[in-house]
């Protein structure tokens, strides 16, 4: 699998390095730092979970968890260690490879105005709440002065709510915003990954300082009081 997988992104012009095993995985990642991981959950050695946490230690890259597992729980177990995003086997490559590509398509900076016809310089300035400070242009967070570390995905959904703070944004909207139109799969994706910034900004699904949950609805930005 591993080979097929290989196989259709080099065709799509990808440089592609193989592990077939945990330790061979972590050691390959951090002395190749790739763009983009694509991790079957069981491999000897160390499972992709595993793997997936002890790459989060090193590298922000994108993860894109392999599974033969349909069980809620194993996909949120994979996900709570910084993936980004998960297929289940089986799955068609061209459809994994259409998520691949989409990643790459993020904007690693924040989207720029458009001003008078023209495109805006980047000063745009950081967005504040409370004690909580978002630096959409540099991809930044600090909270009370001390940065906190998100992983791209992460910062990708908060920069998404907080650049419309007053309004309630649905699953599909930010799975739109962060993952794009094209992506099809289990939209409680999201609410996996607002756990993860929570956690990180200390907030709680009690407290919801900075992530509010709207319900039947979606989420939207706190006011960090």
């Amino acid at each position: 699998m591993a080979e097929l997988v290989a196989g259709y992104l080099r065709r799509d012009g990808y440089e592609v390095h193989l592990a077939f095993d945990g330790p061979t995985g972590v050691a390959s990642a951090r002395e190749v730092d790739p763009d983009v991981i694509v991790l079957d959950l069981g491999l000897p050695g160390l499972d992709g979970v595993e793997v997936c946490r002890r790459v989060r230690t090193f590298s922000d890259c994108y993860v894109v968890m392999l599974t033969a597992r349909t069980d809620e729980i194993d996909t949120l177990i994979g996900l709570s260690v910084g993936a980004d995003d998960y297929v289940t086997k089986p799955f068609r490559p061209r459809e994994l490879m259409a998520r691949i590509t989409a990643m790459q398509r993020r904007p690693r900076r924040a989207a720029t105005a458009t001003v008078a016809g023209s495109v805006a310089d980047e000063t745009v300035p950081p967005i504040l709440v409370g004690p909580l400070r978002i630096d959409l242009v540099g991809r930044e967070v600090e909270l009370d002065g001390d940065p906190v570390g998100l992983t791209r995905t992460e910062f990708d959904v908060l920069a998404a709510l907080a650049r419309r703070p007053l309004a309630v944004l649905t699953r599909r909207q930010l799975i739109e915003a962060v993952w794009g139109e094209r992506w099809v799969g289990d939209e409680h994706l999201v609410d996996v990954h607002v756990l993860h910034v929570r956690q990180k900004l200390g907030d709680t699904a009690d407290a919801q300082r900075f992530v509010r949950t709207v319900r039947g609805v979606g989420y939207r930005m706190g006011t960090g009081e």
